[in-house]
């Protein structure tokens, strides 16, 4: 399993009430051609704040929702860690993104093998962070694109590994 996720350099914030920080385009379209085709694993809140409410396109979405009436249609929808580690087990675990929020990322972290992290050299207000992965001693930064630039801001693709999960 992996992880995708966009955070501001300085402080890692992620989203301000339950928005993205940043909407860099290049970072958009590397989302987009780095979870094509695979599944993506989300909480309700995060499914609900996508483009019309609707599921990613060309993505298995799964949906993890404690809510046990909740269905979505073209969502797989699972209400326990439980029942997405078995769902998972349909797929490669080299195409399964988990792409948010806060909660699901701090629950899944440690069973992920990589962190596709587009870290940008800004801060805006941010109410939901994502864990400084560079001061964890399981992960080590493996990719790091050069710096790009977008309307002033700076910013770099980097991918890091969990040694915990190669051993």
């Amino acid at each position: 399993m992996n992880l995708i996720v966009a955070v501001s350099a300085k402080d890692w914030g992620i989203g301000c009430e339950n928005a993205l920080l940043f909407h860099i385009p290049e970072d958009m379209k590397y989302f987009r051609a780095t979870t094509k085709g695979k599944v993506v694993v989300m909480g309700h809140s995060t499914f609900k704040s996508l483009p019309g409410g609707k599921p990613l396109k060309y993505r298995t979405n799964i949906v993890l929702s404690r809510d046990t009436s909740l269905s979505i249609p073209d969502v797989i929808v699972c209400n326990s860690m439980d029942a997405l580690f078995a769902q998972l087990k349909n797929y490669d675990t080299n195409d399964v993104f988990v792409i948010g929020g806060a909660v699901i990322y701090a629950e899944l972290l440690s069973h992920c093998q990589k962190a596709y992290i587009t870290k940008i050299d800004a801060a805006l207000p941010a109410d939901t962070f994502f864990p400084n992965i560079d001061v964890m001693p399981n992960w080590t930064l493996t990719e790091a694109s050069e710096v790009k630039e977008y309307e002033g801001i700076q910013f770099q693709f980097c991918v890091y590994e969990n040694m915990a999960q190669t051993l």
